[in-house]
């Protein structure tokens, strides 16, 4: 069985690390960090940890225990066009990759599977009103999206 994202990344450790390095540079880059003014989870990294864990084919334990796609969906929801911050969004997570030392033939599918996600994060730029109840978890291989796990 062909090894999964989440396990060629490093696994859970590896995962954790990258969501921290990835809100700190977030959180330093002058553009990017206007979508965390309004405050964030305490536990913001490690919720979103387990998110990219299970999209990338680790464990079940966001939808399992923290919440589903649509929720993810509002979340990201009614804040309007924000095409430059999305762009710096993706550079801030290429950089993280390597502060968290993501193994380098794991990189480009991640920084896919990043680019890919940030795109689906802006499909309701209006209203979270405007998601749907039941969204998919969105899942990624190395060949790109799948249904997620069988």
């Amino acid at each position: 069985m062909e090894q999964t994202v989440f396990e060629a990344a490093g696994g859970q450790s590896a995962i954790v690390a990258l969501a921290h390095a990835w809100h700190a540079r977030c959180l330093a880059d002058p553009v990017v960090s206007h979508a965390f003014s309004h405050g964030f989870h305490p536990e913001h990294s490690e919720r979103l940890a387990a998110y990219w864990a299970e999209a990338l084919g680790g464990p079940i334990t966001f939808t399992g225990v923290i919440g589903d796609q649509s929720g993810v969906q509002r979340l990201h929801a009614g804040n309007g066009e924000h095409d430059e911050m999305d762009r710096r969004a993706v550079a801030c997570f290429v950089e993280a990759l390597a502060d968290a030392a993501i193994p380098e033939e794991a990189r480009a599918t991640l920084t896919a599977y990043f680019e890919w996600a940030v795109g689906r994060m802006a499909a309701y730029p209006h209203s979270p009103d405007d998601v749907p109840d039941g969204l998919p978890m969105a899942h990624w291989s190395w060949s790109g999206p799948t249904p997620g796990p069988k």
